[in-house]
């Protein structure tokens, strides 16, 4: 069986699938998906720790999904803009299980990750799977992995966004 692991950046499909189709992304059919006749190595969600009990609840239903949590402060700048950035770490987290699997799944559509996915692919001889939505997913990042699957249909929550 194919051994797998799977990076969310849980932020930026968030923001995708609430632009793009203004629901939630359903983390549970996505892994059914993902996961479907192979050996799960990892399941890293990456997101921001704000500390409140909602983001708190979510972060519940993503472990009881499977995955591993990872947090970063959440970072309110002077200017009124936030800063919660995981890119460096989920690249880091994604060349370290490249000597350790057959395939990558990134859950992103940044294209801060192109770089990455060619280097694991070139250099570590294993695929690289994307989950992202698909007018919101940066072709650099389509065009770098072994496949990319579209976020849409069953992998949406059809509870509405506020």
């Amino acid at each position: 069986m194919d051994k797998v692991a799977i990076f969310a950046d849980v932020q930026n499909i968030y923001y995708t699938v609430k632009q793009q189709y203004h629901c939630h992304f359903d983390y549970s059919a996505f892994w059914k998906q993902a996961t479907a006749n192979r050996n799960l190595v990892k399941a890293l969600a990456y997101a921001t720790d704000k500390g409140d009990q909602k983001q708190q609840a979510f972060q519940q239903i993503l472990e009881r999904v499977g995955f591993e949590i990872k947090l970063t402060p959440y970072l309110q700048r002077r200017d009124g803009s936030a800063k919660g950035d995981w890119d460096v770490g989920i690249a880091l987290d994604m060349l370290e299980y490249a000597k350790l699997v057959d395939t990558l799944i990134l859950v992103s559509g940044d294209g801060d990750f192109t770089a990455v996915v060619k280097k694991v692919i070139q250099e570590h001889n294993v695929s690289v799977e994307v989950y992202g939505v698909p007018d919101l997913t940066a072709a650099s990042l389509i065009k770098s992995a072994s496949r990319f699957v579209p976020i849409h249909g069953d992998m949406l929550l059809a509870i509405p966004t506020t």
